[in-house]
């Protein structure tokens, strides 16, 4: 299993606040018909999250993500394990008010119409009314719905997108420092989630953190600072996409032969299969093809590319599997 550590001292700056911290956080849930069974979710997950930054927690269905999620909210609590939120333990009442949250399958008062449910949602976090008539109308905006259908339409006439995005505006209603977002593009077309991807940066542009689960690869490419991949309850790798993938000047390669052991030592995140194999080329790419001869090796292509994050998620997967 990789290593969960965070990034090293040396290249954190006083501007990195963390919000989210947890060290070892596991949650075991019992099961079974005399509940003498159990099953680990999470296990001693470690992890860091900044101020004003996006953060990705990828994995497939399963993987114990939304069980993180649960754990920060402390809607559920920990087996073992602790983690603080925005600087409180977590479970500490102040923290509520300076957090957002849309979770997976969300339910809503369905007979109500946008406007109202955002009054609604307001009221619980004892918003003035004077404040909830100038915000409502900014956020309805910001998330794309026309003032004119939210007030009239009832949730149960909107669409898959359209509950998304008054979604999101329920989830910054409070203005929060913090937004969780589970699977906020789970069963969108395209165009649903490109609105929901430019909702989440334009509240990055405000400098909110958003913390969100997603398993779709693409989407997480285009708008995250850092990403984590969670499967089997285990954290597997935590970074920048540039640490994990590599720089535009990272050669991809592909080849066959050669001893397994000695290409490890050239090729980074190297897959072995069928006497074929590819990955990240570390070290002088000169040197590197000089060596293939001497271990049997043999070079079918070289690209000056960096690896997609769908190929270094199922690295990191399949790693995990052998």
């Amino acid at each position: 299993m990789k290593s969960t550590t965070d990034l090293p001292a040396a290249q954190t700056t006083v501007d990195q606040i963390p919000v989210v911290e947890t060290s070892d956080l596991t949650k075991v849930y019992r099961t079974g018909f005399w509940m003498n069974q159990t099953i680990a979710s999470l296990k001693k997950c470690s992890l860091r999250v900044y101020q004003g930054e996006t953060f990705g927690l990828l994995g497939p269905n399963g993987a114990g993500k939304t069980t993180l999620l649960k754990l920060l909210l402390s809607i559920v609590r920990p087996t073992s394990g602790r983690g603080f939120l925005l600087g409180k333990p977590l479970g500490d009442r102040t923290v509520k008010q300076k957090i957002g949250y849309l979770p997976e399958n969300a339910y809503f008062y369905d007979y109500l119409t946008g406007w109202e449910f955002l009054q609604f949602t307001a009221g619980l976090f004892q918003i003035p009314p004077e404040v909830q008539r100038k915000r409502i109308p900014m956020l309805l905006e910001l998330v794309g719905l026309s003032k004119l259908a939210a007030k009239k339409k009832q949730l149960r006439q909107y669409s898959k997108g359209m509950l998304q995005r008054v979604g999101v505006a329920q989830a910054i209603i409070n203005d929060p420092e913090v937004v969780f977002l589970d699977e906020p593009m789970s069963g969108l077309d395209p165009i649903g989630r490109y609105q929901i991807r430019e909702i989440i940066l334009s509240l990055k542009a405000q400098g909110k953190t958003l913390f969100f689960n997603s398993h779709v690869l693409s989407d997480v490419e285009k708008i995250c600072d850092r990403i984590a991949i969670l499967n089997g309850g285990e954290l597997l790798c935590i970074g920048s996409l540039e640490e994990l993938l590599g720089t535009a000047q990272t050669y991809r390669v592909q080849g066959k032969g050669g001893n397994r052991d000695l290409l490890q030592s050239w090729v980074k995140g190297l897959v072995y299969e069928d006497n074929r194999w590819y990955g990240q080329l570390q070290g002088n790419p000169q040197e590197f093809l000089a060596r293939l001869p001497s271990i049997d090796a043999q070079l079918i292509s070289m690209n000056l590319a960096h690896m997609s994050l769908e190929e270094f998620f199922m690295q990191q997967v399949n790693s995990q599997r052998s």
